[in-house]
């Protein structure tokens, strides 16, 4: 395995290599295929992911028939359903590979056994969580404070390497847009 994983826990807490050799069994690296969908809507959430190289999104379908993007994770972020997976429940989330994706998973049961024997990692998987509670906090903002184009405009500013990755009918529904008004935004930006 990369040094990526090692890398990112570093940044929240400190362990050395050892530590890090001992932490890498709890693991299953894997290579995803474009559109691979690694954990599927009304199922028990027992994985999670760490996204190494690629982008996943996490979706549902609405009752329309429509799917909509609840999040995304780009290289350095987590992703799964979050309340799911801690309280071992179904998911009403898909979550799939937008593109071809190395990532690290990890299943509840080896979660638990990996804080248990290393409990210094409680604290990084507590910033992931509160990183990814913030996240939505601050997209929910988006939604009540900004006008369609504005909450477009926020997100292209903050993060324009999804803007460039993501297909559009994705960002669109993630943000509340239908793909055209997105468009529209797009086009307008660019003349």
């Amino acid at each position: 395995m990369s040094e990526f994983l090692f890398r990112h826990i570093n940044k929240f807490v400190s362990i050395d290599h050892s530590q890090y050799q001992a932490i890498l069994p709890f693991f299953e690296e894997q290579q995803l295929e474009k559109k691979e969908v690694v954990i599927e809507a009304n199922t028990k959430c027992v994985k999670l992911f760490f996204v190494e190289k690629g982008c996943l999104h996490s979706s549902f379908i609405d009752t329309a028939g429509m799917e909509k993007t609840v999040k995304f994770a780009i290289e350095g972020w987590w992703i799964t359903d979050f309340m799911a997976f801690n309280n071992q429940q179904l998911t009403e989330f898909k979550t799939q590979a937008v593109e071809a994706s190395s990532v690290y998973s990890i299943t509840y049961s080896a979660y638990s056994d990996l804080l248990h024997q290393h409990p210094n990692l409680e604290r990084y998987f507590r910033k992931i969580w509160e990183i990814a509670y913030g996240a939505s906090i601050i997209r929910m903002k988006y939604v009540f404070e900004y006008s369609k184009e504005e909450m477009f405009n926020r997100f292209r500013e903050n993060f324009p390497e999804f803007v460039e990755r993501v297909p559009q009918y994705m960002l669109a529904t993630f943000l509340g847009l239908t793909p055209e008004y997105l468009s529209k935004i797009r086009a307008k930006k660019l003349s």
